[in-house]
């Protein structure tokens, strides 16, 4: 459980006047809060990896990541943003629980998530897809409404496969659950283990959305997706520092520690080619539109 006054500046940051209600009213509050207020970012991670900390992985400790988001306004991946909702939801009284699935339906375990249970069902609530609204578990195909924060759920071969927008993806991108529960031990397992094998760990990562656009740094490319376009600017390293505190809200202390470990300029390397070149499937709005015109 987090501490009362650690809880209160929590809420403070997500514009939330009093703790939301444990129930299914007060999970969409305080889950579109998150998404409009907690960034998904790599930066406290690349800092760790390029310094050679060997030391655990920033942010997979709660207290210690909501330390940091309130005073430098970074965040974390999957592991960490999952950790930490999870233990927030459970402070405030919502039957919360950790699990894991795999990004890309690739098979491996790579991606951590929270599930809460409401008057027996459950919703999924995912810090680094930010689909705004919590998204049913069911055994019914769900189709969010949302253009901008479009989001899909089939059941299948009795689990879930999540399907989210990530700009600049074309497509919405598939993770299947696939551990329900997961433990705080296997998150850290998991997390250390990104190490090796990650997305994460070359070139900055940081996305920040508003409730009318997406604003994604990849490497020094700028992505900004509304419901209408998505467009693509690089920027220079004055530029990129620029966005990372006016844009996705990074101290400017936090920023420097970025700079001087490298990963400004490590930023600017191409992107690493993926090990295993993959197509993934269609999603079932775009199955179904794609059999309608057979």
């Amino acid at each position: 459980m987090l501490e009362e006054h650690l809880v209160e500046r929590i809420l403070e940051r997500l514009g939330l006047p009093e703790p939301p209600s444990a129930d299914l009213e007060g999970l969409r509050a305080i889950y579109a809060a998150w998404c409009l207020s907690v960034p998904f970012d790599n930066i406290a991670k690349l800092i760790a990896l390029r310094t050679g900390d060997s030391g655990p992985l920033p942010g997979i400790d709660a207290a210690g990541f909501y330390n940091r988001l309130l005073d430098h306004g970074a965040a974390g991946t999957c592991w960490p943003t999952s950790n930490a909702l999870f233990e927030l939801l459970s402070t405030l009284g919502f039957e919360a629980r950790r699990i894991a699935g795999s990004m890309g339906d690739t098979g491996i375990v790579s991606h951590g998530s929270v599930i809460v249970t409401i008057d027996g069902n459950d919703w999924l609530v995912d810090t680094s897809m930010l689909t705004l609204h919590p998204l049913p578990l069911t055994t019914e195909t769900y189709i969010a409404d949302d253009r901008l924060f479009a989001a899909e759920v089939e059941y299948t071969c009795e689990t879930h496969i999540v399907w989210c927008d990530l700009p600049p993806n074309a497509n919405l991108i598939p993770c299947r659950l696939l551990v329900d529960p997961a433990t705080h031990a296997f998150y850290a397992e998991r997390y250390e283990a990104s190490r090796s094998r990650s997305p994460f760990n070359e070139r900055l990562y940081a996305r920040r959305d508003s409730r009318n656009e997406k604003l994604v740094l990849i490497g020094n490319s700028r992505i900004a997706k509304t419901d209408e376009e998505m467009t693509v600017r690089e920027l220079d390293a004055s530029q990129l520092c620029e966005s990372l505190r006016d844009e996705i809200g990074i101290s400017g202390a936090l920023i420097e520690e970025f700079k001087r470990s490298g990963a400004i300029e490590a930023s600017f390397n191409p992107a690493p080619k993926p090990a295993i070149v993959t197509t993934p499937p269609e999603a079932p709005s775009r199955r179904a539109r794609l059999a309608a015109t057979e």
